[in-house]
């Protein structure tokens, strides 16, 4: 009897599998990860990109001119190892998905046996079974991982984009802020000079000289802290953009971008970060992801270990001058004797479990923390808007007065210092709340669109000891 030969077969079956095989596609995960992103980086749209020549050029133009928001947070999506380490990990991903979608190789074992003047040369071809009747199953769980991964580097994206915002705008608020307590320290040197002129001459007492002192002393101190926050969360900055060298003698913009005209009345915060959110998303489609393998994983487990052989053996007696051929099949199934997969089951169902309870676990903080956002965000821009609109004015109106009085001999010089102290601090305390809300801005977009921005940024205490020394005065 003729058996049909065994390698037609095989060819047969490797050329189907192979016409099946998936490709790598490291340009269309930077693709995707940039649709995934689009809208929701900082308010900059930035092209994500591997070419190293391309990424300098591109941070070299940006640093000729002083740097915004926007080119920040350009230069960082750019130019952050964290980032392309990220986006390496996600090209792990894609390889991960391809090699999942390759059938495994079959084994071929080859035995010799000698008994006597007789010969058997033994050939076998050893399919894994359950690894090609389950290739399909693998090569689409593998992709959902994928798709998982590219939710997880958008997020980092993302995250990136708001921290480097907010690393400018920190940046630039420590900036002014040092502007004006350099001021703050001029008035008050003028001050401690004229008290001591005085002083020597018996015209100023003890008492009202080393108040000026104190004064002087206290804002030198502030403006070394001033100046200790611009140098550091420049520094901050300068990690996040990934520079070195003569790259980080970049210059930064002079001043915060001005207040929204209108603070936006958003009612639906809680149904948009539900909605938008790509750790909601992620949490939702790995729920979904467990939940279609969880059958396959109890149906895998019967049928693991299965193998099916193709056996040839060559058996010659150089005696009897005979020369004899066997073939057949051999099938292999492991009996569920010992284990019948309760454990394995139960951990499926726990893993589903747990994805359920992480899905409800992050809606539960989305909502929350879209309200807190919001919340935050608009009590920080009606701080602002009460500075601008009302505290500077007042202060400024005071001043004028004060210097009209001085013209007119009916304020003192020490009238007219104290009052420009108490316009500078004041004026700081304006470039504070504003940044606290562009500062409650960033998280905001994050929290709706984005992912969990951890620690929302809150509304620091305006004002320093240097006022209430100001007031005392």
């Amino acid at each position: 009897m003729k058996h049909p030969p065994l390698r037609h077969s095989v060819i047969a079956l490797a050329a189907v599998l192979l016409a099946g095989c998936t490709s790598l596609t490291p340009e269309q995960n930077l693709t995707d990860v940039q649709q995934l992103t689009e809208g929701r980086t900082a308010g900059t749209s930035v092209t994500l990109q591997r070419n190293k020549r391309e990424i300098d050029d591109a941070v070299a133009e940006l640093l000729k001119s002083p740097l915004t928001a926007e080119s920040a947070v350009r230069i960082a999506l750019l130019n952050n190892p964290g980032l392309h380490s990220a986006l390496a990990q996600l090209d792990i991903s894609d390889a991960q998905r391809v090699q999942a979608g390759r059938a495994p190789n079959p084994h071929v074992s080859i035995a010799e046996y000698a008994e006597g003047s007789k010969l058997e040369i033994e050939r076998v071809l050893r399919f894994d079974v359950v690894g090609l009747l389950f290739l399909p199953w693998k090569a689409k769980w593998q992709g959902q991982q994928h798709e998982l991964a590219k939710l997880q580097a958008a997020q980092q994206v993302i995250v990136l984009a708001t921290d480097t915002r907010k690393a400018w705008i920190n940046t630039v608020a420590a900036q002014q802020t040092v502007a004006y307590l350099g001021q703050v320290k001029e008035a008050a040197e003028a001050g401690a000079e004229l008290a001591r002129r005085m002083a020597r001459v018996g015209n100023w007492s003890k008492l009202q000289q080393a108040r000026e002192q104190v004064f002087l002393a206290d804002a030198a101190a502030q403006l070394a802290r001033a100046q200790q926050t611009l140098f550091s969360e420049r520094e901050k900055l300068t990690r996040l953009m990934g520079l070195w060298g003569t790259q980080t003698q970049f210059t930064l913009a002079q001043r915060l971008p001005d207040l929204p005209p209108q603070a936006a009345d958003m009612q639906d915060v809680e149904a948009r970060a539900l909605r938008e959110r790509l750790d909601v998303r992620s949490a939702v489609a790995e729920t979904g992801y467990v939940a279609d393998s969880l059958g396959m994983i109890k149906t895998v487990g019967y049928l693991n270990g299965l193998t099916l052989a193709y056996k040839n053996a060559n058996i010659s007696d150089s005696a009897a001058g005979t020369n004899d051929i066997k073939h057949g099949w051999e099938l292999e199934l492991p009996l569920p004797i010992f284990d019948w997969g309760t454990a394995r089951n139960a951990r499926a169902q726990a893993l589903y479990m747990q994805s359920a309870t992480r899905v409800r676990d992050v809606a539960v903080k989305a909502r929350s923390e879209a309200r807190e956002a919001y919340h935050g965000w608009r009590t920080t821009y009606d701080l602002a808007r009460h500075y601008r609109d009302e505290v500077v004015p007042l202060r400024k109106a005071i001043s004028d007065e004060v210097l009209l009085r001085y013209n007119g001999m009916l304020a003192s010089v020490w009238d007219l210092l104290g009052d420009m102290r108490q316009q500078v601090m004041s004026v700081n305390n304006a470039i504070e709340a504003q940044r606290d809300f562009w500062l409650a801005d960033a998280d905001l977009q994050l929290t709706l669109t984005g992912t969990s921005p951890g620690t929302l940024a809150r509304p620091r205490s305006s004002g320093s000891s240097m006022a209430t020394a100001s007031q005392g005065h």
